[in-house]
């Protein structure tokens, strides 16, 4: 029997390719956890049934919605639609299970964008799998099989085709902008990230999907995908978050709060709250690392994985014997409030 609730549901406008297969999809409002009964016209125009699916909207169901009180169908997704090689579709998402298909993955996306899930709240497992490389241009996504067709046509009417990227993520910008970030490098933070309001993403930060910030933080270096950031936390120039992408295996990385990772330094292990990685200092779980006491003395030597997500700790290599070290951080990180007043 299945259920009167949804997990998900959108209308998008998703882009075609020349075998009409979809390979991009932008949702203007996505609704999470919400009872069927609330969209009960638009499940009857689309004929939906149960499941997890995607339903290209016919022209006679469009106009069915175009004056639907509860969710009117934006008159430029149709035009749109007319005008270009995109369709107007319906996504249904039941269970939150692995996603088969692009416009289930999509919307996911954009659910962590629109900050309604949080990093590791909704199964993207295989999603890298499911997207295909895309050329993101001037004139939006367009199958990499076509690019050099629609290249040629551009120059013969004396335009320039931009090639942007190629790649299976676009950027959110494009998409979504969430209130009260900062981000000076569009490019650098794909579809899927979650930007905790209060961000600041500077020009060398990087964040991926399914990762983020809770709210204000300084980002000027690596989230990478599964890493979250917590409030108050500062990311320095060049520095490095091992993702479950990146070499950090099945392990989730995470940052507490008021936690400050040193320019061009790393971090292979969890960091509970207010805790320094020193510049340039790579700490990965199999890392030796000297535990000092209060006065600075040797306690014992242990494997970082042991010490992942204590708080109030300091990392640090020892100048004259070059071993890494750790002892309690006695100081506090606070970012500047001028900084980061992004409304």
């Amino acid at each position: 029997m299945s259920s009167n609730k949804l997990h998900s549901f959108a209308i998008g406008l998703a882009t075609l390719d020349e075998n009409g297969e979809i390979i991009e999809v932008f949702y203007p409002q996505p609704m999470l956890s919400l009872e069927k009964d609330t969209i009960s016209n638009i499940i009857k125009a689309c004929g939906y049934q149960s499941g997890n699916t995607c339903i290209q909207l016919s022209r006679e169901a469009m106009q069915d919605l175009s004056n639907d009180p509860t969710f009117p169908l934006p008159g430029e997704l149709q035009e749109s639609a007319r005008v270009n090689r995109q369709s107007v579709i319906a996504t249904f998402i039941e269970e939150d299970v692995a996603p088969t298909t692009v416009a289930e993955v999509y919307l996911k996306l954009h659910l962590l964008s629109h900050r309604l899930c949080k990093p590791h709240s909704v199964n993207l497992q295989g999603a890298f799998g499911v997207l295909r490389n895309i050329a993101w241009t001037s004139q939006g996504a367009i199958a990499i099989e076509e690019l050099g067709a629609r290249q040629l046509q551009a120059r013969a009417r004396g335009e320039l085709l931009d090639v942007m990227s190629v790649d299976k993520f676009p950027k959110m910008a494009n998409y979504v902008v969430p209130a009260g970030v900062r981000i000076a490098d569009t490019a650098r933070v794909r579809l899927g990230a979650y930007v905790g309001e209060g961000t600041t993403v500077m020009h060398e930060g990087f964040i991926n999907f399914n990762a983020g910030t809770e709210s204000a933080a300084m980002i000027e270096g690596r989230i990478s995908a599964g890493v979250t950031i917590g409030a108050g936390s500062d990311l320095g120039g060049g520095c490095s978050t091992m993702g479950t992408l990146s070499g950090g295996g099945t392990t989730i990385i995470s940052v507490g709060k008021d936690c400050l990772i040193g320019a061009n330094a790393g971090i292979g292990i969890a960091l509970g709250d207010r805790c320094v990685v020193e510049a340039g200092l790579y700490v990965t779980a199999g890392t030796k690392v000297g535990v000092l006491d209060n006065e600075g003395q040797l306690v014992e030597w242990v494997k970082a994985r042991e010490l992942s997500g204590k708080n109030d700790l300091l990392f640090r290599r020892n100048s004259c014997s070059g071993a890494v070290e750790c002892q309690t951080n006695k100081t506090s990180i606070a970012l500047n409030d001028e900084l980061h007043t992004n409304n």
